[in-house]
């Protein structure tokens, strides 16, 4: 029998000490930050101890809390897993879960899934598209294909592809009116912005970064359309409405159908890559075996991509 304090008392704690406020904890979980003051007081009544300093107007750890804080976080991290694990349907053999950027799935791997299925249809291949991270060591998925630097520690990864980005627009936007020819010409056009990159990696590149390499650094790169997904600045671009600084990886079926242009020799590298990833023990399984090999084959022959040499 586990001997803890009331569960309630315990979240209000993580939510509090997570956001260093009762107020946003109390936003988070749906009650007032009067129910959140009063549940952690009852909390440090009954563990005799202060786990927080109330100060003018903001609230800080004591070195109570500060310590008890990193295991409550990770019990509720832990017990918020085995919930979710409640409700996720049996696995069988034959199940390989996916999870991936909604961009990447749309954009990169929907439109190639027929082959997988022709050559292997007896795996059953289920995918999540979310931007969340899933921890590969539950049920909730077997292999994730994901954009990072490559710190990807205690995990079998592989790179798939490198990626850069470039201009690129609908083929009837070069000699419209106002054409498109140079990149002095971008001046006169509508800019579409990746803005979701932008805040998950700050160093990625972004139209202020391209227009300095094409030696415009005085051009406004703020203006124009911002979206949060890749697709939508694709289709935005693909419908007519602007120039978008797009990725050679995710838009290579695009570029590929002459759905979009590359007008520019000019691409600006990313740091990192694209990664497949999944754990020892999953690596081992045939059938998630015989879908990052397939991956694998698929990266490199990406047109107009840039996948690894083999």
């Amino acid at each position: 029998m586990y001997n803890l304090p009331p569960l309630n008392g315990l979240r209000a704690f993580e939510a509090a000490a997570r956001n260093l406020s009762f107020a946003k904890a109390a936003a988070e979980l749906h009650v007032t930050p009067a129910a959140v003051s009063y549940q952690i007081r009852a909390l440090e009544t009954q563990l005799g101890v202060k786990l927080f300093r109330r100060l003018n107007r903001a609230i800080v750890l004591t070195d109570a809390g500060a310590r008890a804080f990193p295991g409550v976080r990770d019990g509720f991290e832990e017990l918020h897993r085995a919930v979710g694990r409640i409700g996720t349907p049996a696995r069988t053999d034959r199940v390989v879960m996916v999870t991936m950027a909604p961009h990447f799935a749309a954009k990169w791997l929907a439109p190639r899934l027929a082959r997988f299925v022709e050559r292997y249809p007896k795996i059953d291949l289920r995918i999540g598209a979310s931007m969340t991270n899933i921890d590969l060591t539950t049920d909730q998925a077997d292999v994730a294909i994901r954009y990072n630097l490559g710190d990807n520690e205690g995990l079998v990864a592989e790179k798939l592809m490198n990626e850069s980005a470039t201009p690129m627009c609908r083929p009837e936007l070069l000699a419209g009116d106002p054409p498109l020819r140079t990149p002095a010409d971008l001046a006169r056009h509508t800019l579409i912005h990746d803005d979701i990159l932008l805040r998950l990696w700050p160093n990625t590149p972004g139209w202020s970064k391209w227009l300095a390499l094409a030696g415009l650094p005085e051009l406004d790169a703020g203006a124009g359309l911002h979206f949060d997904h890749p697709d939508h600045c694709l289709d935005a671009a693909i419908e007519g409405s602007g120039v978008v600084l797009g990725r050679r990886a995710i838009a290579s079926r695009d570029l590929e159908q002459g759905r979009l242009v590359a007008p520019f020799d000019l691409d600006l590298p990313f740091p990192g890559g694209i990664y497949s990833m999944t754990t020892e023990e999953k690596a081992s399984n045939p059938n998630v075996k015989a879908f990052r090999d397939w991956l694998r084959e698929e990266a490199f022959k990406t047109p107009m991509g840039v996948a690894l040499a083999a």
